[in-house]
């Protein structure tokens, strides 16, 4: 009695853990699979001929990660971000559902720089099937496909940027990757911390920011739109561009 009592101690975590790598596995591969299938459309084929191109702007686009509907929480502190970013080019009212991308666009200009701005309309575990559908459409090149998304990693308050690279546990940035079929896209890893007790991740990062935290938040969010537009502007080649500030409004871009 003894030894069985001793037995199912050891069997039983390892029987958890053993399930939990299972569970995983499976929700790995489902959303894989799910990634492709949406994907695939036939209308993919006609997505990078339907957008006329000014040959003498560069192209970049920037992508808010998140969850749609789930404003306010960590997890979707990339919607955020790009919201903030909106604002300070001046777009933030020129927002446009894109059903041939799955999300939503406003196009903006910051000097001799296109920018494409894209919150997908997809849950976090699949909008890199919008980001790659947008890519097509837009004709930008993964290298030039700029990531915002939570970052576990570091203490809320840090934000930095990140050249390619894994996703290191990032399920929107996996998929991504996936749909890209590739890990070159710039990312601005904004810090939300790790839960602290026994609170799951998964409950942790789709909750809300605390009053205390948002207050930190709007700092946090002012550096990563400051962080991104040094970035875009010092990776171009627009020398008079490089030795100014930033400017606080941008240009509205034509509409497609």
């Amino acid at each position: 009695m003894c030894v069985s009592f001793m037995l199912q101690r050891v069997l039983q975590p390892l029987t958890r853990l053993f399930r939990g790598i299972l569970s995983f596995s499976m929700r790995r591969w489902v959303t894989s699979i799910i990634n492709r299938v949406l994907l695939y459309e036939p209308l993919s084929l006609k997505m990078s001929t339907d957008v006329p191109q000014n040959h003498k702007m560069r192209q970049k686009m920037v992508v808010g990660l998140g969850n749609p509907g789930m404003s306010g929480t960590r997890h979707s502190v990339g919607m955020a971000a790009l919201a903030a970013l909106a604002g300070r080019l001046g777009v933030a009212e020129l927002w446009r559902g894109d059903r041939q991308v799955s999300g939503e666009v406003v196009l903006s200009e910051l000097g001799e720089t296109r920018l494409v701005l894209l919150r997908p309309r997809l849950l976090m575990n699949i909008n890199g099937v919008s980001v790659a559908k947008a890519a097509a459409k837009f004709h930008i090149q993964p290298e030039d496909i700029y990531l915002l998304h939570d970052e576990l990693d570091k203490p809320l308050g840090k934000v930095s940027m990140k050249q390619g690279g894994s996703a290191r546990g990032h399920n929107g940035v996996r998929s991504c990757v996936e749909c890209l079929k590739t890990d070159v896209m710039p990312r601005v890893r904004i810090g939300i911390s790790r839960p602290a007790g026994k609170v799951s991740v998964e409950r942790y990062v789709l909750g809300r920011f605390t009053r205390e935290e948002q207050e930190v938040l709007r700092e946090v969010l002012e550096q990563s739109v400051e962080l991104l537009l040094r970035h875009i502007i010092d990776s171009g080649t627009d020398t008079a561009l490089q030795h100014t500030k930033v400017p606080p409004g941008g240009r509205a871009a034509e509409k497609t």
